[in-house]
Parts: structure tokens; sequence; C-alpha cells
């Protein structure tokens, strides 16, 4: 009986095999790319939201009274001082969770006054609800270790103070929940993503100057995590990504801390965000 003899692939065959593999893996690795980002995008909104359902109920219990967004003028701030900073990765700002999101020390587990996101206990104490899930920056922790930073989300200077030197005169600083009737609670942002290189403090200065001609300066800038978009949430609740248009408002990241506070006049992007933050004192 005769054996068959089993044939290898010639080397045209193995190069067509190839093609097919590469011309595939084109199509669909953009397609698992994008579904990446969509998936993202809901993870950001959905913790967009339930951050805004906890600045609701620390409202509730405290008299209406909105979490202090920075420590001038009033205190304690939301984020218990932390303060992260890109030229200084080690800086235990930028990685301890326990210090500055549950507000204890370790090993002993004490609270620590003064510490810790007074946001913290109304979100089931979760930690990574504070980061953009497409927020890759990182701290370097007390072992040596790369770990990822612990806070993604700043909010907005005009809700819950305090208002910025040089962020425009005469705009309403929103210090109680029954304040916010101009632009009103769904067109004033509460949250939002920022720039890893920008990020420092717990609040977002938009620079009000100009309003209602146009923009003069960026004086933070936003993330664009979501393909060249951020996330925020507005104090009615709902949460959204935001499309940037304006190249300015997305520069390349740099290795530390970027420059704020620059000139950019006319920019769609600043004036958005300016619509979206606070009126003149006596508007309505």
């Amino acid at each position: 009986m005769k054996r068959l003899k089993k044939q290898a692939f010639t080397l045209i065959e193995l190069l067509v095999v190839i093609a097919i593999i590469a011309i595939l893996a084109g199509l669909l690795l953009p397609a698992l790319a994008k579904a990446k980002t969509t998936a993202q995008g809901i993870t950001c909104m959905n913790s967009n939201n339930q951050l805004t359902m906890a600045w609701r109920f620390y409202a509730d219990e405290h008299d209406g009274r909105l979490v202090a967004s920075g420590r001038w003028p009033v205190a304690p701030e939301w984020i218990g001082g932390n303060w992260l900073d890109k030229n200084n990765l080690r800086k235990s700002d930028n990685w301890d969770v326990d210090l500055w999101i549950k507000g204890i020390s370790r090993p002993s587990g004490r609270k620590v006054p003064g510490r810790g996101n007074l946001l913290y206990p109304y979100v089931g104490n979760s930690t990574e609800i504070f980061n953009c899930p497409a927020d890759n920056s990182v701290g370097i922790n007390n072992k040596g270790q790369t770990v990822p930073r612990l806070r993604s989300r700043s909010i907005n200077n005009w809700v819950g103070g305090p208002t910025w030197s040089n962020s425009g005169t005469g705009y309403r600083v929103y210090l109680k929940d029954t304040d916010m009737n101009d632009p009103g609670p769904s067109n004033t942002f509460v949250m939002l993503d920022e720039r890893e290189d920008s990020i420092n403090d717990g609040y977002f200065v938009v620079d009000m100057a100009g309003w209602p001609n146009g923009s003069q300066r960026m004086v933070d800038f936003p993330a664009s995590y979501h393909n060249r978009a951020a996330g925020f949430s507005f104090a009615d609740g709902h949460a959204e990504i935001h499309k940037w248009l304006d190249k300015r408002t997305y520069p390349q990241i740099n290795k530390g801390n970027m420059q704020l506070n620059v000139a950019m006049y006319n920019s769609p992007d600043v004036y958005w965000m300016m619509e979206k933050s606070t009126r003149k004192i006596g508007s309505r």
C-alpha cells in the first residue's frame, strides 16, 4: 500500500497566508481600538455620573452647601490638600490612595485630620472612581513601584469656590445648590478630566475674562483622553464626553508639568467651558 506524501507549504502559499493575516489584522485592530475607546468613554461617563451623585449627597447632608473645590475662601476642600505634581512622581500626592483618598495613615490605619477625599464616603468607598480609565499617568510609590496616579478629576472653580485672582471679576461663585439658577444645573459643569501635566490642586480654573465676546486665556487644560475629547459631569447629574475643536487645547503631553495660564484668544473650546461655568452677578 502506497503512503501519501505530506506536502509542505510552498513559499508562495506561505506568503499568501501571511498577507491574508496582515490584512485581517489591519482591519480588526482599528475596530478593537475603537471599541476600547468607546468602552473607556462609557466607563468615564458612569464614573462622572456617580461622582456627581456623591457631590449632590454631600450638599444634601450639609444644608445645601457645596463641597469646596479649593481651600479659599471655604474649607475643607474636597481633596484634603492633595496636590499632584508630574515633576516629582515619587511625591505621595500622586500615588498614596490611603492618605489622599481614604484619609488614613499606614500602617496604623488611623484617620489623618484634614486629609482624605470628602466624596469618598459617598461613592461606596471606591478609589478607582476618581480616575478616568483612559488616563495612563503614573506615580512611583515608596517601594519604587510604578502605580496609577490616584486622580484625574478636578472641580470647576466657580462651583464651590474659590475664585482665581485673574479669572474675571464680577462673576458668581456657587456656594450653595440654590445659587445655581444661571446658566442652570444642566448647563453648569461640576467635574471634568484634567490633563495629566496640568492637574495639580482640586479645582479647574475657567477664565471668564472676555465673556460673552470671546476667550482670552486658558488657565488650566482639560484632558483629551477620549480621542481629543474629555469627560464632564453637570450639576443636574448628567455626564457627557465633549470633543475639542481647537488644536491649542490638546498640545503634546509633557514629561513634566506644562505651562499653564497662557493666552488663547477666540478659542471655541475655552468659550464652551465659559458658557458652562458661571454668569455675571445680577444677571438673573
